[in-house]
């Protein structure tokens, strides 16, 4: 179990140290990468579409990269909005790595791109400990997913720098209580904001691309109670014991079968 730890501290710490060169060659360029972490079935991908759509309304350049274990679904989606979309399939993988944004960001960004929305694979789990080279990171959960959702995936909450309520429409059908959902977060991350949303009645999607675009500009990200090092240091836990994925030693999966389709 020690060298299993010390086999996924590694991982984590190549991974951070490519993340913080590709941020830094993304911010030359102007580019703010958003990596949006949320369960299957949250509405990321409906929310993600209007975002693109009113950006390219005010004339902002924005991208997006959407992770799947299959099908493009979502890339056809997001590409509805007009904004430059690209897909890319996992094969099974449950997160993206800084090391497969780099290579798939390559010869494809736009150039003039201020923004760059990275979809993330349905997983509130393994994609949570992993540094996309990401400027904002963005927690979203439905009012359908349960109050306490904040509690069960710390990490993915606590490492946020902005928290999205998605399908706010349902809440009352839903019998959403949203003080103690408001508490969870605080007590998780305190002080985020949390944005309400709801793509069906287009609520919520300037205030989102407002929140974006005041980071390109400059404005300083909130900043997490639990921060990527923090999480790092202990192993990958989870607030859990150590994991293995499909009887593996670590969880430095063989990403070499990961593929990009041609951009949609």
């Amino acid at each position: 179990m020690c060298r299993s730890v010390t086999v996924r501290q590694a991982v984590l710490a190549k991974n951070d140290s490519l993340a913080a060169s590709l941020r830094a060659e993304l911010t030359i360029r102007g580019v703010t990468v958003v990596n949006m972490l949320s369960s299957p079935g949250s509405g990321k991908t409906a929310l993600l579409e209007l975002v693109l759509r009113r950006a390219t309304e005010r004339g902002v350049q924005v991208a997006a990269l959407t992770a799947d274990l299959a099908t493009e679904n979502d890339a056809r989606r997001l590409a509805r909005s007009g904004a430059p979309v690209k897909q890319v399939l996992t094969g099974g993988l449950c997160h993206l790595e800084a090391a497969q944004l780099r290579a798939h960001l390559e010869g494809w960004l736009p150039d003039g791109a201020r923004a760059l929305f990275v979809e993330n694979v349905g997983n509130l789990v393994c994609p949570a400990s992993y540094d996309l080279g990401e400027t904002l990171r963005v927690a979203l959960m439905s009012v359908t997913e349960g109050e306490d959702k904040p509690v069960k995936y710390p990490t993915a909450f606590g490492s946020a720098h902005l928290v999205v309520l998605t399908k706010t429409d349902l809440a009352d059908a839903a019998g959403f209580a949203e003080a103690e959902f408001t508490s969870n977060v605080e007590r998780i991350n305190p002080g985020v904001e949390v944005l309400r949303t709801s793509a069906r009645r287009a609520r919520g999607v300037d205030d989102l691309l407002d929140r974006v675009l005041a980071v390109c500009d400059g404005a300083e990200p909130h900043s997490p109670l639990l921060a990527t090092e923090h999480v790092h240091a202990h192993g990958h836990t989870h607030g859990e014991e150590p994991h293995e994925h499909s009887g593996q030693e670590s969880h430095a999966h063989d990403h070499g079968a990961v593929g990009t389709r041609s951009t949609v």
